[in-house]
């Protein structure tokens, strides 16, 4: 038993020794996805997949709340819709994929594949709205969209992803505005309440913005070795695209004007950063509320009478109270069966054998902290609610108290640098073994004045023109 547990971690390097080779390891032992036979394209295998159907279902009721609604648009985009908007043709050029023909015969139009949706939407727009009583539109789809990246990374960065991209018009560029924070805001708040992970929200440079837009927001997630990754942006397109594909409407007073825009996303490179704000040496650790098995159920000496029977009749009894849980009834020994639950990033597992049968009650382990628990067998269902309610507390609390580390205080000596209070911010684009990181820090007035400037880490790759969802 020892063995087999210690073969199970020896398999992924330690974080501390190779941060970017951990998370690597943690990805392919988690069997979260694999790599395919399409350059730069991963395939999502069902535990991978279970994580993001938890945040597209838990997300999406989110938005249904601010009264969004779900479309579909078409996945191609004829070469002379993309060129409309200038400056969103050219930031987006370089990762184009385009398909030249149809069968055997050659297009009289190339066809991209979209790497965003704006201009199938503008072009949906300015039909669909013709009155100010048309508006707001508030629409959001969930698909992949293709970007040709030249430097991949599971889940943060491939050629094809999921994600979800929201788009709305509105009336007046106040109207628009409020939207784009309010969709801000909805991403903060899932991230901290559903995903434990503590966020930095701001607003982007000039430089770094959405190609078109007026103005960008973001919420960066904070890492283990005090770096920061994008997790979701949010768009105010200002009257541009409006202008450019002709999308006006009729005022009340009679008056034709241009509409205003926003546009919002996040996508699977969310799952990424849950991997690396809580993950340890040991594999994942999923935060309960997004953790597509909540709990696992590991008979100890199953092949004994009644233990199996024992173990199932507490699933369903869990099961009954809404709870996601599963029964290892595998033959695999009960310590490679440990391993495996705290590799995979169960919350946390039930331990029932003979001798606990015997005295009425079964042992609770944490992932997280790996505390056992004895509970009575009487006591399960209310024990197990109130136990998934502290992991979920204390994981985003130990996230939390993470950004402490001495790489966020690095060039300041401050912990000050994770406030969300910081009146500006500096974000150095840096890329880390193929991660694409912003580090933090704050633009003080001392740092102004002396004008600063902070060295890249790594120079593995260089600056991109601008780093979208």
């Amino acid at each position: 038993m020892a063995n087999d547990n210690k073969k199970l971690v020896e398999e992924i390097t330690s974080m501390e020794e190779d941060f970017a080779q951990w998370y690597t390891d943690v990805v392919k032992k988690a069997e979260l996805c694999d790599y395919s036979s399409v350059k730069g394209c991963m395939i999502i295998k069902p535990a991978g997949y279970a994580i993001w159907e938890q945040i597209q279902q838990q997300l999406d009721a989110a938005f249904k709340k601010t009264g969004v609604e779900n479309v579909y648009m078409p996945m191609f985009i004829p070469e002379g819709l993309l060129q409309k908007e200038k400056d969103h043709v050219e930031g987006f050029a370089p990762e184009v994929a385009w398909v030249t023909h149809g069968g055997l015969e050659p297009l009289q139009e190339r066809l991209c594949v979209r790497p965003t949706s704006e201009t199938l939407f503008c072009d949906f727009y300015k039909n669909e709205v013709q009155s100010y009583r048309d508006l707001p539109k508030v629409y959001n789809q969930w698909c992949s969209v293709v970007r040709w990246e030249k430097t991949t990374r599971p889940f943060l960065r491939s050629r094809e992803f999921l994600w979800q991209e929201g788009h709305t018009v509105h009336a007046t560029a106040e109207e628009a505005e409020q939207r784009t924070i309010q969709m801000l805001n909805v991403y903060a708040d899932f991230v901290r309440d559903v995903l434990a992970i503590p966020v930095v929200k701001g607003q982007k440079t000039e430089k770094e913005k959405f190609a078109g837009a007026e103005s960008t927001y973001t919420i960066e997630a904070l890492m283990h070795d005090g770096k920061a990754l994008q997790s979701g942006t949010s768009h105010n397109f200002g009257d541009g695209f409006a202008k450019a594909f002709g999308i006006q409407f009729t005022d009340k007073d009679n008056t034709l004007k241009y509409c205003y825009q926003t546009s919002w996303g996040l996508s699977t490179r969310i799952i990424g950063a849950v991997i690396m704000v809580h993950g340890d040496d040991s594999g994942l650790k999923l935060p309960p509320k997004v953790a597509p098995t909540q709990i696992m159920v590991i008979p100890i000496q199953q092949k004994k009478e009644g233990v199996l029977d024992k173990a199932y009749a507490l699933k369903d009894r869990l099961a009954a109270k809404g709870f996601r849980v599963k029964v290892d009834d595998t033959d695999k020994s009960p310590g490679w069966k440990f391993s495996e639950c705290e590799m995979r990033g169960v919350p946390f597992r039930i331990e029932i054998g003979p001798k606990d049968i015997e005295n009425n009650k079964c042992v609770f382990v944490r992932r997280d902290t790996r505390e056992k628990i004895d509970v009575s067998l009487d006591e399960v269902e209310t024990k197990a609610a109130e136990l998934l309610d502290a992991i979920q507390s204390d994981m985003y609390e130990t996230a939390k108290n993470d950004n402490q580390h001495p790489a966020h205080q690095k060039y300041h000596g401050s912990a000050a640098v994770i406030a969300s209070t910081l009146p500006r911010r500096c974000l150095t684009v840096v890329v880390s073994h193929g991660i694409f990181h912003r580090r933090l820090c704050r633009l003080c007035g001392e740092c102004a004045k002396r004008k600063r400037r902070y060295k890249r880490p790594y120079n593995h790759g260089k600056r991109k023109a601008h780093n979208p969802v």
